[in-house]
């Protein structure tokens, strides 16, 4: 039976290779060349007829990536692939999930349309899952694995931090927080928050008498920083130290943390699902743990 094939899209290179040693995988070879037009062209230079072949391309600023995916999806089944797996550990378009004002775009529901048709199956860390409570709802692939990074961030907190107090920002950061102060058994709470923009929030956190703890700030996504800045600002109000943020996906936008820092973050901490600085929770293992049942 021959190895499965794992190829990395521009970008992915530290997680390909783990992923290829641990799972002792055939490293595949595949171009993305664009032109001066804008237009894409994808040669795949590794042989796959009748092989497993396994993408990894996590899909943060997601626009310019994935007709060049969908071509690789597609061109793989015409050479002779058995099975396409994409490995996206951070899956887009997921917020915009039903039509809030007249005439828009209920992208989630468009995006998974289109990916659905150029992969068999889809390995995914938590996906910013709201009113659509399961991806099977708009995602029309026999296999989704949707993993979670809940052991691994709170593994990290018991090794790293005293005393801690985990801090949800908002209503929607509660099934993390909650997930990771379970599996931790540790004291959270769960702030209040209003957008009124892109970068303007307006936030508010119950009383709490655990000053003396380490606030943990934890959210799904990163992006632009506002609502954890708001919170830090409110937590050193009621006389907290200075808490840690930790995010699952570090979409952070170019001001995003130093936003954190000013605000008076002590230490930004993300899982590598999006390759950044503040990389620190390995995720590796429970990939590598999914793909092997695929396969």
């Amino acid at each position: 039976m021959s190895k499965p094939v794992i190829f990395s899209f521009p970008g992915n290179t530290l997680l390909t290779h783990a992923l290829r040693d641990r799972l002792d995988l055939e490293l595949g070879t595949a171009e993305i060349h664009d032109f001066p037009d804008g237009e894409s062209l994808v040669q795949i230079k590794t042989e796959v007829k009748y092989k497993t072949a396994i993408l990894i391309c996590s899909l943060h600023h997601p626009n310019s990536k994935i007709l060049p995916l969908m071509f690789l999806g597609e061109t793989l089944k015409e050479l002779g692939a058995n099975k396409i797996i994409l490995v996206s550990p951070y899956l887009p378009y997921m917020r915009q999930d039903k039509r809030f004002h007249s005439g828009e775009a209920v992208s989630s529901v468009l995006f998974a349309k289109y990916l659905s048709s150029s992969i068999d199956a889809l390995i995914t860390i938590d996906p910013h899952l709201h009113r659509i409570k399961h991806l099977s709802e708009i995602y029309t692939i026999s296999n989704i694995s949707t993993l979670h990074a809940t052991k691994n961030i709170a593994d990290w907190i018991r090794h790293h931090v005293d005393s801690p107090l985990l801090v949800g920002p908002d209503e929607e950061s509660r099934q993390w927080v909650e997930s990771i102060a379970t599996e931790a058994n540790l004291p959270f709470i769960i702030g209040q928050k209003n957008r009124l923009g892109d970068r303007e929030v307006i936030t508010s956190i119950p009383d709490s008498k655990k000053t003396s703890s380490v606030p943990v700030l934890v959210d799904d996504i990163i992006s632009s920083g506002a609502s954890m800045a708001a919170a830090i600002t409110l937590l050193l109000e009621h006389g907290f130290k200075n808490p840690i943020c930790i995010g699952v996906h570090a979409l952070f936008d170019k001001e995003a943390e130093q936003t954190l820092i000013q605000a008076g973050a002590s230490r930004i901490v993300t899982c590598n699902t999006i390759p950044h600085s503040t990389n620190t929770i390995d995720i590796t293992d429970i990939i590598a743990q999914s793909l092997a049942t695929l396969y």
